[in-house]
């Protein structure tokens, strides 16, 4: 399933640099996202000097953003990018922000992933 839209606020960038997905109690780090629920807080974010041995093992993830900013209304976003992933069996972990969606993949499979994606349509830029 291609993007709604060829607008640039859709268009892709792959973060240099690793991620890290883990549950934690605590963190601090500069740079991350945090779900909490009833049963665990999940933590993502860019891998950093010093970090916990814990992080450090988990820190095989690569990090998509879709541009953005997007309005809310638009709808099938995150729908439309994790189609291909799904039919190229990439796993990914998603994360949305006020501005942007971020969705990250398995470092291993990073580059089954950006073709997958071009392939469907979607526009890789230089990350700013």
């Amino acid at each position: 399933m291609p993007p709604p839209s060829d607008h640039p606020c859709l268009h892709l960038s792959l973060l240099e640099k690793k991620f890290f997905v883990v549950k934690t109690e605590k963190l601090d780090a500069a740079v991350f996202s945090i779900t909490r629920t009833p049963e665990e807080i999940s933590v993502a974010g860019e891998v950093y000097e010093g970090m916990s041995k814990t992080f450090e093992e988990n820190s095989g993830w690569r990090c998509i953003k879709i541009a953005g900013p997007m309005e809310f209304n638009l709808t099938g976003v995150v729908a439309s990018f994790t189609a291909p992933l799904m039919t190229a069996q990439v796993p990914v972990f998603a994360v949305s922000t006020w501005n942007a969606d971020y969705v990250l993949v398995p470092d291993e499979k990073v580059a089954i992933a950006v073709d997958a994606l071009k392939q469907d349509g979607w526009v890789f830029t230089e990350q700013k």
